[in-house]
């Protein structure tokens, strides 16, 4: 579902979260489209470390929406976009490997964003 500017409630942003982007598009996957409350008990039943992160940036996102709009429940919201960049890597390190070669340790980092939206009555 596209989010137009119209039904969309609140956004909220995490960057250069150590983490790989294919690791929290994983979890990001697994709330895509689902209500708050559906999408908090999802992450707290999963054994994934991304989701400490995305819990705190979904809890964010609920307090935005209370602030900027204090009509709406936040029973009525849910996920209606979220979305992980990549950021900038770490400096790469250097690993030993067989035969005299070195492989790179990469440190990757994340941008998340996550927008909600409110169910239409």
């Amino acid at each position: 579902m596209a989010v137009t500017e119209t039904n969309q409630i609140s956004t909220a942003r995490a960057r250069f979260l150590r983490g790989s982007p294919q690791k929290f598009r994983l979890v990001a996957d697994a709330i895509r489209g689902r209500s708050v409350s559906e999408a908090l008990g999802i992450m707290s039943g999963l054994k994934k470390r991304a989701c400490g992160p995305l819990t705190t940036l979904l809890n964010s996102a609920i307090a935005n929406a209370e602030n900027l709009h204090p009509d709406v429940d936040a029973d009525d919201l849910f996920v209606a976009e979220i979305f992980v960049d990549g950021g900038p890597s770490l400096p790469p390190r250097i690993r030993p490997a067989p035969m005299g070669r070195a492989y790179p340790i990469i440190k990757r980092t994340s941008h998340i964003t996550v927008k909600l939206a409110a169910k239409e009555a």
